[in-house]
């Protein structure tokens, strides 16, 4: 009977050390996942900055002539800066659609057209980060694009939720138009099932 109790104390010991070992494991990982954000965010705020900074010089001397782009841009190169006013978003747009490029702008899909160009120009960003804002956008609200080969703005002309294996907002157009896309539902927590895609066709003038 002692032999007994003496067991299921070390037992109860056992558990609670483990549990104590378990809650310390939890601690350490959200500190370090809550550092990982705090530096993810302000690598984006400082890239965001740095080159708002640099586009903004750039496009403000009158003097020098900047050509359009006849090649496929740089992967990482920023083409300009997107701004919808309604909604509060003001970003840096980054060729690329990988995790480095979306950590820190606004994402041109490659193989999509240019903005302002025939075609459909394609947009991607966190639904966390730079387009959080896109869900309280309307149809008929203005997008401003401004990129080295000049100024468009398009008017949103729909919205709709996809799969994320729904390809068709990718395809080409014969008119210019811009897509953007991001994961919903935007309050998700994990991998978001589904797509929020918000379809604008270029104003005249």
């Amino acid at each position: 009977m002692a032999a007994k109790r003496r067991f299921s104390s070390r037992r109860g010991v056992s558990c609670a050390a483990f549990l104590r070992a378990c809650q310390y494991a939890l601690l350490v990982g959200g500190f370090g996942l809550a550092d990982y954000c705090a530096f993810a965010l302000t690598e984006a705020h400082l890239y965001q900055a740095n080159e708002e900074r640099a586009f903004e010089e750039m496009t403000r001397s009158t003097s020098q002539s900047i050509p359009k782009r006849a090649a496929p841009p740089i992967q990482h190169a920023v083409l300009g800066r997107i701004a919808i006013p309604q909604v509060g978003i003001s970003a840096m747009i980054a060729e690329g659609d990988d995790h480095h490029t979306l950590m820190r702008a606004v994402g041109h899909i490659p193989g999509t057209a240019m903005p302002g160009q025939p075609g459909n120009a394609v947009l991607a960003a966190h639904r966390d980060t730079f387009f959080r804002p896109l869900r309280k956008i309307r149809k008929g609200d203005a997008i401003e694009l401004t990129t080295w080969s000049g100024s468009y703005r398009y008017r949103v002309e729909s919205i709709q939720v996809v799969g994320p294996k729904d390809i068709r907002v990718l395809e080409p157009t014969k008119q210019s138009q811009l897509t953007l896309v991001t994961c919903y539902p935007f309050y998700f927590v994990g991998s978001a099932p589904k797509r929020f895609i918000v379809r604008a066709g270029l104003m005249p003038g």
